[in-house]
């Protein structure tokens, strides 16, 4: 174990997780460390501050909070070599070494820092020492190495670990914090179809290969919905969900290279999804749905929407085209659908369906009213908002609160 006395020269020392070191938090730990050690006190008690301020901005309270999170979620050679199930002596005891660093530091104390500030500045600072902020303490740090070993094995790190939604944008991930993903209760109506996701989607975190799926039809019947849903569902904790807008499709490919050695499961999500004629990301897809010469990774697949069950708008012109052989160029524009393995059609709702699913709304919001006036209302909705749709009841509902 490293000696508290030299917590200073050990964080230089830090091999693996070099790049925790260039945190702020860290950079002012460092600078802390070393001012109180060179006894030089108004640099020390600038320091302090600027670490209490890094560690709020982090929504942290503790040293050993903030290191507890930045050993999990940030990237590190270790940690990818655990996830790939691999072994490596030295680089795994150069790991072990940092963590015993890293939780001598989790036990400093802010009251310890004020105490020894206190002795370097005297009574010309004994007002602004005695208002300065002291959080708590980690006794002892809540991480260890065989404990952070089995996270980095079910978990990977980096974003990954930390989120489990993200969108796809100008080649970048960006971690959504909140998704907006409906419990599995809120969902009602379209049990076969949803029953049909799901069961892909168990099979794919089980580790098989499963097929890309395509959810086609009506506006509002909750196609989106179902996707976005997955990640409430029990069971489903090692999926992760990528949206990706059709103009993201064209690199998408160096996305799913980086995927493939990651532990957690993935769907590329691609919502409203319709092509013009000639777009230029339309052979993109056909090659990420099918593979290439590089074949799509077992751990992930594409889960697309539309209104449109061939995907590619057409027009009359096009049937009516000057190319020899028109049938051919419109069988390979509709064709693209087919490459979807499991195709699960949504259309509008009978008015049983339509009508059952008004009343469970009314119940949930609280409208009190006559059953069959509260269902004229209803069919009134929907003549002059057209379509018998989960998101048309919920619109009418929402009427009715309003009122």
């Amino acid at each position: 174990m490293i000696c508290e006395m030299k917590l200073r020269e050990a964080l230089k020392s830090i091999c693996v997780y070099k790049n925790i070191m260039d945190k702020p938090v860290m950079t002012w730990v460092s600078r802390l460390l070393e001012r109180l050690e060179q006894g030089h006190g108004e640099p020390a008690l600038e320091a302090y501050t600027s670490l209490f301020s890094a560690l709020c901005s982090e929504g942290c309270s503790t040293l050993g909070q903030w290191l507890d999170a930045a050993l999990r979620y940030e990237e590190n050679s270790y940690a990818q070599l655990v996830a790939r199930g691999e072994d490596n002596p030295v680089l795994t005891a150069a790991a072990r070494r940092d963590i015993e660093i890293f939780q001598l530091l989790a036990q400093k104390s802010f009251a310890g820092f004020a105490a020894e500030l206190r002795s370097l500045l005297g009574d010309t600072y004994k007002d602004v020492l005695v208002s300065l902020p002291q959080p708590g303490q980690d006794e002892q740090a809540s991480f260890d190495f065989d404990s952070l070993t089995e996270f980095y094995r079910l978990h990977g790190a980096g974003l990954f670990a930390k989120y489990r939604a993200f969108l796809w944008e100008d080649s970048q991930l960006f971690p959504v914090e909140q998704p907006d993903s409906p419990e599995p209760a809120e969902l009602l109506g379209y049990e076969m179809q949803r029953e049909q996701v799901i069961a892909n989607t168990r099979a794919l975190v089980a580790g098989h290969r499963v097929n890309n799926v395509l959810l086609f039809g009506d506006s509002g019947t909750g196609k989106s919905a179902t996707v976005k849903s997955l990640l409430t569902q029990p069971g489903l904790e090692s999926l992760r969900l990528i949206e990706v807008q059709k103009e993201g499709l064209s690199d998408l490919t160096r996305l799913i290279r980086t995927l493939r050695t990651k532990p957690q499961k993935f769907i590329l999500f691609i919502d409203d999804l319709a092509f013009d004629q000639d777009d230029r990301v339309f052979s993109v897809l056909k090659t990420i749905l099918e593979g290439g010469l590089e074949p799509r990774p077992a751990n992930v697949a594409v889960y697309a929407t539309s209104n449109r069950r061939h995907l590619v708008r057409q027009t009359f012109s096009e049937r009516a085209g000057e190319e020899v052989d028109t049938f051919e160029t419109i069988s390979e524009k509709t064709a693209l659908s087919e490459r979807f393995g499991l195709r699960i059609p949504y259309q509008n709702m009978d008015k049983k369906g339509y009508l059952a699913l008004v009343d469970h709304l009314a119940a949930r919001e609280g409208i009190e009213m006559d059953a069959e006036v509260l269902h004229h209302q209803a069919m009134q909705w929907d003549v002059r908002h057209g379509g018998r749709s989960p998101r048309s009841a919920r619109q009418f509902i929402a009427s009715l609160s309003v009122e």
